[in-house]
């Protein structure tokens, strides 16, 4: 990167720079490193358990399993006629006596509060030397997860190997694992590489329902999780990992959350030999998103279903100290993502969230929301490259299908000004079904594509319908195959104060920040109405005293002004009507345009220099309306309303001090002096 390219990138993330920094704190974890990828997908093992897991109350039991069919029901008895006799109360407990690789653990249909581990911390658990996370827990070494698996686990599964843990009812509601909001995990497998989780439930924690942590090989199959202030399934730093008809609802930030996958695909475009998770088969409904993926690299994600979120899925590199920024490399093919304009942000507004975790209502309908993000969009993407998002539905949305914006790169602690805009790039969105459902029945989401403008190598399939902006760059027949790509380094300067404002949320402290249409703000209340109103009421002011004192005589300079009048008017029309504003705000460019073209033609004659910055500030008002509206100019760093913005504040102040200068002050025609009839001879009769 040239060093001017790299001067401005520094400029733009100190701009940018307040734009991430409220944002709330992610996932926090101890300093871990990727596995050696050694490892592989465990399989399924059928085999006779060599533990089992089960109550004592034979009547519940029975009551339990009394619809199950004749032979699962006779299989559940005999298990647990064995499990009366050798088996364990508390799932922890067999996890205790695993003594190793490869054993199996049944556990039968029943509610499993595992009481041994509820009780809080005594004697030196209590005393742990650990940092404090942002969100207040501790972040324990695994020696100290070791010393004390209880402080935030309800079970703790540490450093077994090849461990399957499985569930004998006939659904995953049969087997329950409720940690009652006592612990941050339900379940922990920390360093345990090759495990296998099928066919129970677990709920109800002030983090994970389910938390893999740096393991090599995973599968979580048919496992439902739900009702928990963060996340349902957390996977991080892992490696051979596999999700399938997983489940997950209630959740304050993803039900999903594969983070920090294994980055082994980092120096590559988009063929890549193989990928560290894979995703299918799973749905994840009623969080407040999908499926989140802070460095979600390498991951896999097809065939699912994300619906009734805030937002769908998301991929970012907006929170530090996860390894493998920026996030590279996920793929989404033929997932069903649809009406994700859930209204969650309400009950920090009404003081729900403020309550104690157990009675806030999660268990009828209630998600506290983490972090700040835009309801009502399908994918996410803030900071990401080299992802593909092919062939899947996206319908129904309030806001956009698609939203794409970068992240600076000091935002995840990376000072190197060549890195300072390394996102969004090489993104490709082909194939996919837009505001259509899997039956042809037509859904449209409110708009397809909102892009910041940012990056290189982004593009869009043709068939993307209303998008901001109008012009976008298409997808070839081929990856890699961009038509009409640019490479800028910061995105719109309105969208970028948009994002400023949005980012201003706090979840612990209720703050919802008064501007952004994310929590509400309509009308003037919205930032982008009040930047076009401000900068519309500057301009006709500045403009109309520069056109009364230097302008007025002149027929095509007082035509040009009457355009740009409207052209303002239009343009805060368009910042009225959002998303639907189609190409309104070009239109109003092109006559703000022309009007400054027009006035300096007219200028130049008096004010040589003022004329030609006047023409030059028209010509890249008409180059900006060209590039939102026809095709984004590929061979500039800064898109043209950057340039214009800055050359508009010298021009703002450069016209006050023209327009008050006495010297060339046009006449002041009185309207009398039209007109006028010959004098009377009693008017001119000289007195005696």
């Amino acid at each position: 990167m040239p060093w001017t390219r790299r001067l401005l990138a520094v400029l733009v993330a100190l701009c940018a720079a307040l734009v991430i920094a409220p944002v709330a704190q992610a996932h926090e974890e101890r300093p871990v490193t990727f596995p050696d990828g050694s490892g592989s997908v465990p399989t399924y093992r059928d085999g006779p358990p060599d533990l089992l897991v089960c109550k004592e109350d034979r009547a519940d039991f029975e009551r339990r399993i009394s619809g199950f069919p004749a032979e699962l029901r006779k299989e559940n008895l005999d298990l647990f006629a064995k499990c009366q006799k050798s088996g364990f109360r508390h799932l922890q407990e067999a996890v205790d006596a695993v003594d190793e690789p490869g054993m199996n653990i049944a556990i039968l249909p029943g509610l499993y509060e595992e009481e041994p581990s509820q009780p809080k911390p005594t004697g030196a658990c209590t005393e742990l030397k650990a940092k404090d996370s942002a969100l207040g827990y501790q972040i324990l070494s695994f020696a100290q997860q070791k010393q004390c698996p209880h402080n935030q686990n309800l079970v703790a599964i540490l450093g077994k190997k090849d461990l399957q843990i499985e569930g004998t009812g006939a659904s995953r509601l049969d087997v329950v694992i409720d940690a009652k909001y006592s612990k941050l995990n339900a379940i922990r497998a920390d360093e345990s590489d090759g495990i296998y989780f099928r066919n129970f439930t677990a709920q109800r924690t002030t983090f994970n329902s389910l938390y893999v942590l740096a393991g090599d090989g995973f599968v979580i199959d048919d496992v439902l999780t739900r009702w928990n202030d963060e996340y349902g399934f957390l996977t991080f730093a892992s490696d051979h990992g596999l999700y399938k008809n997983c489940e997950s609802y209630g959740n304050g930030d993803s039900g999903i959350y594969p983070g920090s996958a294994s980055d082994i695909n980092n120096e590559r475009g988009y063929d890549v030999p193989r990928y560290s998770i894979e995703i299918t088969g799973c749905r994840s409904h009623h969080n407040m998103v999908g499926y989140s993926g802070t460095a979600g690299d390498s991951v896999y994600v097809h065939d699912n279903e994300f619906d009734h979120n805030m937002g769908g899925a998301s991929m970012d590199s907006a929170f530090p100290g996860h390894p493998g920024l920026p996030q590279n490399h996920a793929r989404f093919e033929r997932n069903d993502i649809h009406d994700n304009n859930a209204d969650y942000y309400k009950y920090i507004a009404d003081g729900t969230c403020a309550k104690a975790p157990v009675d806030r209502g999660y268990e009828d309908g209630v998600v506290c929301p983490q972090i700040s993000m835009p309801p009502g969009t399908g994918i996410i993407t803030a900071g990401g490259n080299w992802n593909l998002y092919e062939n899947n539905w996206v319908y129904g949305h309030d806001r956009a299908a698609f939203f794409l914006s970068a992240v600076p790169a000091f935002i995840r602690g990376e000072s190197a000004w060549s890195k300072q805009a390394d996102t969004s790039h090489h993104n490709r969105y082909a194939g996919n079904k837009l505001g259509v459902d899997k039956q042809g029945k037509a859904r449209p989401n409110a708009t397809d594509v909102w892009w910041d403008g940012q990056g290189e190598g982004n593009c869009w399939q043709g068939s993307a319908g209303a998008s901001t902006p109008r012009a976008l760059p298409e997808c070839g027949s081929s990856r890699g195959d961009v038509s009409g790509g640019a490479d800028r380094l910061a995105g719109e300067p309105t969208k970028l104060a948009a994002l400023l404002v949005c980012a201003d949320y706090d979840a612990r402290a209720a703050r919802l920040p008064a501007g952004c249409d994310w929590y509400g703000a309509t009308g003037i209340e919205r930032i982008e109405v009040q930047v076009a109103l401000g900068i519309a009421v500057v301009l006709t002011l500045v403009g109309g005293v520069l056109w009364w004192r230097r302008l007025r005589t002149h027929r095509w300079a007082t035509a040009a002004c009457a355009a740009g009048l409207v052209g303002l008017a239009l343009d805060v029309a368009g910042a009225t009507k959002g998303l639907q504003a189609g190409y309104l705000p070009a239109v109003a460019l092109l006559l703000t345009g022309a009007w400054w073209v027009g006035a300096g033609v007219v200028l130049r004659g008096e004010r040589p220099w003022f004329g030609w910055v006047t023409v030059a500030l028209g010509v890249l008002t008409l180059l900006d309306a060209f590039d939102k509206a026809v095709v984004m100019l590929p061979w500039i760093p800064l898109g043209p309303a950057w340039i214009r913005g800055l050359l508009g504040v010298v021009w703002v102040i450069w016209a006050v001090v023209v327009a008050a200068s006495r010297a060339g002050e046009a006449p002041v025609v009185a309207e009398a002096d039209e007109e006028q009839p010959p004098p009377t001879v009693a008017e001119t009769e000289v007195p005696a």
